[in-house]
């Protein structure tokens, strides 16, 4: 049931003093998501009490036409998603927020991560009556805080004790009929963050990018188990769960995830990525004429190494803007056919050079074999391979879709092998030592690199996420 390599969620959220057309400045804000999830996306709107929501399959602009934002209440609160599944299949039935109706009030939720104990809560739970129609742990996470709601005074105390029996990675947008609260794991796993528009309202998301998008004041990153509730009354904090582990963020967050403009726990995710790229330089040498990068996340590390090793930097590869990233496309057949229309070489840069070809990752292998094999038919006389992050070697359980060491091209085969398997005439991967120096300290989670996990983690292991249906969960 727990993803496999790649990506994440991105949750959104707005609080608004006066009832107004929220739908708009949520469609904005998972815009500047979309990266972060897309294969489905929703919104939903609190109008004095009541919820409406419309959530599909499918981009952001496919999903929120102009007739579907328009049909959409005006309100006062407001939450969205964009979705890559990570547990459960891309399904409707998967797509979020969820909403809930229950004896206490309504309830709408949005989630990025995965629960490290889901399998495990989840099976308590049918044990005990409850009935799951989705295969997404964030059914789980809502029915615990439904069900602490019928104990608890309020929403917000609702929350912190659900987070006292889920484990894992978990950033939430959860909206009350009259409040909208945002929580955040004790490790920290996941990015979430809080700014203000001029008007008043505050605004709830997973990068800072997003609250530039709408004309929105950053304000600070929500602390790792810390609980913001914002309400008529203005923000309060909920602190009772800080501290209480060790501060694990994700650090591929900062090699891959995150937009290059957004600042997470107070670090640029872009000059981390320069700083990755100067690493490699240092660390991976290679003579060369043109040092290139991987479109998007590759370009920053390129443009570092070009700059700590004097090699010149060009733009070799072309993206395709309309096409998704293949790194989060579900299946492998799906991967191996998006990487032959999402990019192209730029034959004027390395015709006849001799290039450094910068990218975030090597997964399985495939889309890096068809990127060299692009520049090779090019004309690139040498590829010297250079990877911004180590070597893949353990499944994730936090919100990363990598799921089987069978499917990790670095649990099977040397450097040297890999090299050769993606017709590279060098590779080098940034050495897992160095993870510190992107983000200045050590409080980061590299578990996919190194195998120690911040959390217990599920003994039983699948070997395809996808494959997962309602009623296989182990």
């Amino acid at each position: 049931m727990f993803g496999s390599i790649h990506e994440e969620c991105g949750v959104f959220g707005i609080f608004s003093p006066v009832r107004s057309a929220l739908a708009e400045p949520v469609y904005y804000g998972l815009y500047s998501l979309q990266h972060r999830g897309q294969e489905s996306c929703g919104i939903a709107v609190c109008d004095d009490g009541v919820i409406a929501a419309h959530k599909d399959v499918g981009l952001v602009g496919d999903v929120f036409t102009p007739q579907v934002l328009s049909e959409l209440p005006q309100g006062n609160i407001a939450v969205g998603h964009v979705r890559y599944s990570t547990t459960g299949g891309s399904e409707r039935r998967n797509c979020q927020p969820i909403l809930v109706n229950h004896r206490k009030g309504r309830m709408a939720l949005a989630h990025n991560g995965n629960l490290s104990n889901a399998s495990e809560l989840r099976d308590k739970l049918e044990l005990e009556g409850a009935i799951f129609h989705t295969t997404s742990d964030t059914e789980i996470i809502a029915y615990i805080i439904t069900r602490q709601r019928l104990k608890q005074p309020s929403i917000e105390q609702s929350v912190s004790a659900a987070m006292d029996i889920i484990d894992g990675a978990y950033s939430l947008a959860v909206m009350s009929p009259t409040k909208l609260i945002a929580a955040r794991d004790p490790y920290g796993f996941r990015p979430l963050c809080y700014g203000t528009l001029d008007d008043g309202s505050f605004v709830v998301a997973s990068e800072s990018c997003a609250i530039s998008a709408i004309g929105g004041k950053f304000v600070r990153d929500i602390e790792p188990g810390e609980i913001l509730v914002f309400s008529k009354d203005g923000v309060v904090s909920m602190t009772e769960h800080c501290r209480t582990k060790p501060r694990r963020t994700c650090i591929f967050e900062y090699i891959y995830f995150a937009r290059p403009d957004s600042c997470i726990d107070g670090i640029s995710v872009h000059s981390a990525r320069l700083r990755a790229g100067r690493i490699l330089a240092e660390r991976c040498p290679a003579e060369a004429d043109v040092v290139i990068g991987v479109p998007d996340s590759g370009l920053d590390a390129a443009l570092g190494y070009s700059q700590a090793s004097g090699i010149p930097y060009g733009i070799g590869l072309i993206k395709n803007k309309y096409i998704g990233r293949t790194f989060i496309s579900p299946g492998q057949s799906s991967r191996s056919n998006k990487v032959m229309i999402k990019l192209s070489a730029l034959k004027e840069t390395v015709d006849g050079k001799r290039v450094v070809l910068i990218d975030d990752s090597i997964v399985r292998g495939t889309t890096s074999e068809r990127i060299v094999a692009l520049l090779r038919e090019a004309g690139a006389k040498e590829i010297h391979f250079r990877v911004s992050a180590p070597p893949f070697t353990h499944p994730c359980f936090y919100g990363t879709d990598i799921d089987s060491c069978e499917n990790l091209i670095a649990c099977k085969h040397t450097v040297e092998e890999t090299a050769k398997l993606i017709g590279a005439d060098s590779l080098g991967y940034l050495p897992v030592e160095e993870l510190s120096a992107l983000v200045g300290h050590s409080g980061y989670c590299s578990a996919c690199f190194t195998g120690e996990y911040p959390t217990s983690v599920p003994e039983d292991k699948p070997k395809d996420k996808f494959a997962m249906k309602l009623s296989e969960r182990k």
